[in-house]
């Protein structure tokens, strides 16, 4: 439970990720690169039905037509994208791959559906190409990260945000008592069983208030069985890793105070003693932990940061698209990224 308690800091939506990869198959289809033969002159023929000929200057014409801007800026990305990654940052994406894959493949199993089947129909042959595709796609996202983290936050973003948000971890003991509730209840049932875990939860107070040692109730009581061993104790967490009922509840409280009513949350009512708060770390220790924070505020505020940042660091490595209309065309989607912000914030 004290896991499902600590948000998930490293999320990066599955929204996200299915779209790249559906922007990989698509590309994987138009470029195959092991059936794609050597070209000369452009009029190579590559096809041809009752006597007409397609050349290599057909499909490329089409193509252009057909979405050559992405192509070429996938093309482009993949190439910067080897020259900016190491090691470490290879085998992020290879553990965020398999991750990835075990999620979808669970999901695709929870409804019944067969996993190698949808693969074969969105083209791959087996796991592996499809796990290349999302490897590729993260190292991109890995690349947009790390730029940004270093160019869109100033001295002055992250010594605001240190003195602003950032607060010494806190220690608590907590005894977590849940509703016995399960699929298939009435919303009666549901409402009962929320009742007796009050009831069982202000219990737990009473015997607190008769000087009932806390360790012991949880050891007891307390429903979460990764901390009621260890009396309920939760060691040196921050306000971005606990549901916010929870924090408040703790920041609240005086050291050596325990809460005299329940705390309601999503996962049952919390009763929580609060033992300390650390102090809080220095600006160059807690350095790094801010500008995570920062990136993932700027990646909530704005939907087209990664493609922004994406659109700079091409900028840096001195793009030049010579043919007029896919040039066109990725001057145009450069432009609507910040327009769509433009227009994102006048709305809201």
């Amino acid at each position: 439970m004290k896991d499902k308690l600590m948000k998930n800091k490293n999320m990066k939506t599955a929204l996200l990720c299915g779209v790249m990869v559906i922007i990989g198959v698509l590309i994987g289809m138009l470029i195959n690169e092991r059936k794609v033969p050597a070209i000369k002159n452009g009029d190579e023929v590559v096809a041809s039905i009752d006597g007409k000929k397609f050349t290599a200057n057909d499909l490329y014409t089409e193509l252009k037509e057909q979405g050559g801007q992405n192509v070429l800026t996938s093309i482009i990305d993949e190439y910067i994208t080897k020259k900016e990654v190491d090691d470490d940052d290879k085998k992020e994406a290879e553990e965020y791959a398999d991750s990835y894959l075990e999620n979808l493949k669970a999901q695709y199993e929870s409804y019944g559906q067969d996993f190698k089947t949808a693969l074969a129909g969105a083209g791959y042959d087996n796991e592996e190409a499809f796990k290349k595709i999302v490897i590729k796609d993260q190292l991109k996202n890995i690349v947009a990260e790390n730029y940004i983290k270093k160019n869109n936050f100033s001295k002055s973003d992250i010594k605001n945000y240190y003195n602003e948000k950032v607060e010494g971890s806190m220690v608590a003991r907590y005894i977590l008592i849940q509703p016995k509730t399960k699929d298939g209840m009435s919303d009666e049932e549901v409402k009962k069983a929320e009742e007796e875990a009050l009831k069982k939860a202000n219990t737990v107070i009473k015997k607190l208030k008769k000087d009932e040692d806390f360790a012991e109730l949880a050891k007891k009581y307390s429903d979460d069985s990764s901390t009621a061993s260890e009396g309920g104790l939760f060691n040196g967490f921050t306000k971005d890793e606990v549901v916010s009922e929870f924090w408040d509840a703790v920041v609240a409280l005086e050291d050596g105070k325990y809460t005299t009513e329940p705390v309601e949350s999503s996962y049952g009512y919390f009763v929580i003693l609060r033992v300390k708060q650390n102090k809080k770390p220095s600006l160059k220790d807690a350095q790094d932990d801010i500008v995570d924070s920062l990136y993932e505020e700027a990646t909530k505020n704005d939907a087209n940061i990664v493609s922004k940042a994406w659109a700079e660091i091409r900028k840096n490595y001195n793009l030049k698209i010579n043919d007029k209309k896919i040039k066109e065309a990725y001057d145009t989607v450069v432009k609507s990224y910040n327009e769509t912000q433009k227009t994102e914030e006048q709305q809201g």
